[in-house]
């Protein structure tokens, strides 16, 4: 697919680490800590060999969060790829994995460029009533519990979930399809800085990315706008000849003028 930034949810390895492919992509993974840690969870980043050259530094928060910073032109870009609970899970464990990611969000450069994305197991819907600063009407389905935190999330930390702007058919809106084939959601996001909106250009699965997953590959395209700056003309002062001055009939006119205006002065 020619991506540079593959964000991974379900990674299943324990612990963190570096693995390099041999086709020259490099995986960044975290996952339970542990020698004897179960394989399951587990959140990564595979990089291109260009992308990885942009990576300033990258932070293996636990299982199912992980921060990448890169460099880019314009700024700094910050990218976090997360693993939510389940809608199913008890409310505790929502609270703790938003309540860790607050904390990772807050040590952010404020100049940087914000994007969180991964599987949030969150319908958003379309009905964007009291969201219409965080998400567009173009949502699938109704929106749950997850829906409801990652949508406050979003309006806490300014930011935008960026598959609800975009008005695809449906079947280019789903990521999760159940193995019974009879239900399907749209719970993996791509969310960014509200500042950054404009530079998102499209966000849409694509179902040729088959690697025999339940989840389709969610793609957003990004391309960074800068605005024009608008520079002034300088003014250039108005140039006297003082050629003039080598002339002594000049000289004599400039000093009875200067004796004059002295004299209007004064009096």
């Amino acid at each position: 697919m020619k991506l540079e930034i593959l964000g991974l949810s379900e990674v299943r390895w324990p612990n963190f680490g570096e693995h390099r492919l041999p086709s020259g992509q490099i995986l960044r993974y975290s996952g339970l800590r542990g020698e004897h840690a179960p394989r399951h969870c587990g959140v990564g980043f595979l990089l291109s060999a260009h992308a990885y050259t942009a990576l300033i530094k990258w932070e293996p928060i636990n299982e199912r969060i992980i921060v990448a910073r890169f460099r880019t032109r314009v700024r700094n870009r910050t990218i976090i790829q997360c693993y939510a609970p389940t809608d199913a899970a008890e409310m505790q464990e929502k609270e703790n994995f938003y309540s860790q990611l607050n904390a990772v969000v807050d040590k952010i450069p404020k100049g940087d460029i914000k994007i969180y994305m991964g599987d949030f197991n969150a319908k958003v819907g379309s009905d964007n009533s009291d969201y219409e600063h965080v998400m567009g009407r173009h949502g699938l389905g109704e929106m749950n519990e997850n829906g409801e935190l990652l949508a406050e999330f979003c309006g806490n930390n300014d930011m935008v979930i960026g598959g609800s702007p975009f008005p695809h058919r449906p079947v280019h809106k789903v990521t999760w399809v159940s193995r019974d084939g009879f239900t399907e959601n749209q719970i993996d996001h791509i969310c960014i800085s509200r500042k950054w909106r404009r530079s998102l250009l499209d966000v849409r699965n694509k179902r040729s990315a088959d690697i025999a997953s339940d989840h389709h590959l969610l793609i957003g395209e990004i391309r960074l706008r800068i605005a024009r700056i608008q520079r002034q003309e300088e003014k250039i002062g108005r140039r006297f000849n003082t050629r003039r001055l080598e002339d002594a009939a000049v000289r004599r006119f400039s000093w009875r003028t200067m004796l004059e205006i002295f004299r209007m002065v004064e009096a």
